[in-house]
């Protein structure tokens, strides 16, 4: 019988190319926290696990820890949450985030699984997701989600400081959702101005806020990581920078 090969086995063909990989994105992060003057200890890599294995998550967060990057694992989709259970990377001390665009009857799972909670995008998914936490009885932290870009695909608020002003307030006054700051998905083009341009925008709406409660900026993911750093990103979502491109579906 002929060996299996590296394609036969998506396991092990990630975790052989991780270390390689995870010091190329440490690498990219102190860079471009160096070109901005910050310290990249304030930047919290967000592992984005969507159809990564839990063989895989448990492999990345291992070496990053091992690195001493602060990191939390983040999923995009609520059917893939289950996976999470795994023994590999239940119990591994990591904060976990969910980041994909949340359907409301999906608030419960999601409410179980995550320390914070990216995708607040409309106020009919505040409400899920503050029912299903004052049912559990676990007040949940939350990113209020912001469409800077103004693309129709993508959700969010309208990038508006009197629009974001009036959804942190209201959820300021709800018993069961912390707003702690704002989330974008940057331009989808080539054109680096337009995508500096969207993310800055973020910046410029929590500045807007004067409020210290709204203090992350969930911004970048691996294509354009260097400008979310240098516009102020608190968090960096990395998905292929870190295991590759993923698995065609």
């Amino acid at each position: 019988m002929a060996p299996a090969t590296d394609h036969a086995d998506p396991d092990r063909n990630t975790t052989a190319v991780l270390p390689e990989r995870v010091d190329a994105v440490l690498d990219r992060i102190a860079t471009a926290s160096n070109r901005a003057g910050r310290d990249s200890a304030e930047i919290l890599l967000l592992l984005a696990t969507k159809t990564r294995t839990p063989q895989q998550i448990a492999a990345a967060v291992e070496l990053l820890g091992e690195r001493g990057q602060r990191i939390a694992v983040g999923e995009n989709r609520a059917q893939e949450i289950a996976k999470h259970n795994d023994p590999l990377v239940r119990d591994n001390g990591v904060p976990r985030h969910f980041i994909g665009r949340l359907q409301t009857n999906k608030a419960r799972d999601v409410v179980a699984f995550a320390d914070l909670i990216h995708s607040v995008d409309r106020d009919d998914i505040a409400a899920a997701l503050s029912r299903r936490a004052g049912l559990a009885g676990t007040p949940k932290d939350v990113l209020i989600q912001v469409n800077t870009s103004g693309e129709e695909s993508k959700g969010g608020y309208a990038p508006r400081p009197e629009v974001i002003a009036d959804v942190a307030a209201r959820l300021h006054e709800d018993p069961w959702l912390r707003p702690v700051g704002l989330m974008t998905i940057g331009a989808n083009t080539t054109d680096e101005q337009a995508v500096r341009a969207s993310l800055r925008l973020l910046r410029s709406l929590r500045e807007d806020l004067a409020d210290p409660a709204i203090a992350e900026l969930s911004m970048g993911m691996s294509a354009d990581l260097e400008i979310a750093i240098e516009e102020g990103a608190t968090i960096v979502r990395l998905g292929s920078a870190v295991f590759g491109a993923r698995p065609s579906a």
